[in-house]
Formats: structure tokens, sequence, C-alpha cells
């Protein structure tokens, strides 16, 4: 009898972690909209804008890096609903901005290559917005489910990190690559100059001698 009561606490307890688990998972995914990575390009002397329509205190984070055109730079900045510009950056590769709503309303966050006159700049950027009802929820949330969801935010918050760190590194490896493509035209195109140069002199010595052996010899 007391083996059963064991293994039926022992049950109880499995189950209780499973659902815990569970829950923990579904609020997490809950907390944080499916976010990709978006490819923009941008024309010179113009300048890109997106929206979001969030609640207060929902947390967001911005992240973008430029992946090709000009010198790599762009200038950021996001306005909040009242128009207010909360962040600004200019003449920016690649930055992260993460703040809190201050309130509800639309959020603007805009690419400029205003700066450029010729060049069209090419964009990776991806914003992550908190759901500020989940976020509500966990806070009134039962004391035993409050840790294990926790430790579930801090595993989902680090794979987030990596899932961008893969985007970016993905990204700057195709920007290095170009450059090697770019250093290595270069770099054929000057040997086949410096090639065309020394035939190019290699005969003229020959005619410079044949010419001044025939002049010696008419003397």
């Amino acid at each position: 009898v007391y083996s059963g009561q064991v293994v039926g606490s022992l049950m109880n307890a499995m189950a209780s972690l499973a659902t815990n688990t569970l829950v923990g998972l579904l609020v997490t995914f809950l907390c944080w909209r499916s976010a990709s990575a978006v490819f923009i390009s941008i024309d010179a002397n113009a300048q890109e804008c997106f929206h979001d329509t969030v609640k207060a205190h929902t947390k967001m984070g911005l992240t973008f890096e430029v992946s090709e055109g000009g010198f790599l730079d762009i200038d950021v900045k996001i306005n909040d609903p009242r128009g207010r510009e909360i962040y600004s950056s200019n003449r920016e590769t690649n930055a992260r901005y993460v703040f809190a709503a201050e309130m509800d309303g639309v959020y603007t966050y805009c690419f400029s290559n205003k700066m450029s006159t010729m060049t069209p700049k090419t964009v990776l950027f991806n914003m992550e917005i908190g759901d500020h009802a989940a976020a509500a929820k966990k806070e009134d949330d039962s004391e035993h489910h409050n840790k294990l969801e926790e430790m579930v935010a801090q595993l989902s918050t680090a794979l987030m990190s990596i899932k961008h760190e893969q985007d970016y590194m993905e990204v700057r490896e195709r920007v290095h690559r170009m450059i090697n493509d770019n250093t290595n035209s270069r770099v054929a195109w000057w040997a086949f100059f410096e090639d065309i140069l020394l035939v190019c002199m290699t005969l003229g010595q020959v005619y410079y001698m044949k010419r001044f052996f025939e002049v010696r010899r008419i003397v």
C-alpha cells in the first residue's frame, strides 16, 4: 500500500511538472510575436518607414544591419505615437535598441538613405514586440508556475538571441564574401593590366633597338 502511495505521488508530480511545462511554453510563445528578419532595399535619397500598434509597457526591440550599398551605413529613428523621437542614430552599420512603450498607440521606425545621392542600400531588420496581455497574465499567475515560466521565458529569449546572431552572422558573411570577390576582381584586372603593359613595353623596346641598329648601319 505504501509503495502504491509513493508511485501515485510520483505520477502526480510528473503530471504537474508536464502541465507546468506546457503552460510555460504556451505563455512564452504568446509573449512574443513570430519574428523573422526582413530585407528591404532603400533607394538613394529615400526613406522607408514601418508602423506597429502596441500597448503601454510593452517591450520592443529593433535590430538592424546594412548588408549592401555604399559605406554600409543608414540613418535610423523611432517615434512614439505623439511623434516624439525616442531613438535616433546616423550612419550606423548595425545596432540593437530595446525599450518599453510608454503609451498605447502606433510606434514608427524609419530607415533613411537621404545622405546618399546615388547608391541604394539593403537593410536587414527585425522588430521584436512583447505581448502586453500575456505579460499581465504572468504577473497574476499562481506562485508555483512563476518560476518555471520565468526559466522557460529566459530560455526562449536566449534562443531568440541566438537566432538573431545567426541571421546577422549570415549577413556579415555575405558582406565579407562580396568584399573578397570585389578585391579578387580588382587584383585580377590589375594583373591583366600589368601583363598588357609589360607586353607593350617589351614590344616597344624591341622596336626601339631595331630602329637604333638600322640607323647605325646607314651611318
